[in-house]
């Protein structure tokens, strides 16, 4: 099995408005490393994904990231003063102590994919 190592793995996530999303990425605080053929790879430190020029309503309705970071209050504060819900119309939820452990925030983007912010406690 040690000839099986893994690299990276990278979620595509659906943009409905390609141009919208990418500013609102590059505004919460992912680079944007390349982009070619309606797909741009952000990243964020050693985490990655793929934004994709693709939308369908129940796939971007259902679909959902989670993002684990060191310190929750800090990206929750960072997201109000950056004022993404005014510009680009999301959601940004109050921070919750859940059951599992886990401090944790939920940010929609503008089409819709929800991304669990949290950290360990």
């Amino acid at each position: 099995m040690e000839s099986l190592k893994t690299v990276e793995i990278k979620s595509f996530v659906p943009a409905k408005d390609f141009e919208c999303s990418k500013r609102f990425y590059q505004t919460i605080g992912f680079e944007m490393a390349s982009e070619f053929e309606g797909v741009a790879y952000f990243r964020h430190g050693a985490c990655a994904f793929l934004l994709q020029d693709f939308y369908e309503p129940d796939h971007c309705q259902n679909a959902m990231m989670h993002l684990l970071v060191e310190d929750a209050m800090s990206w929750h504060k960072h997201l109000l003063n950056a004022q993404v819900s005014d510009e680009f119309n999301v959601k940004v939820t109050e921070v919750v102590e859940q059951p599992w452990g886990m401090l944790e925030f939920c940010l929609t983007d503008p089409s819709g994919v929800l991304w669990r912010i949290a950290q360990n406690m």
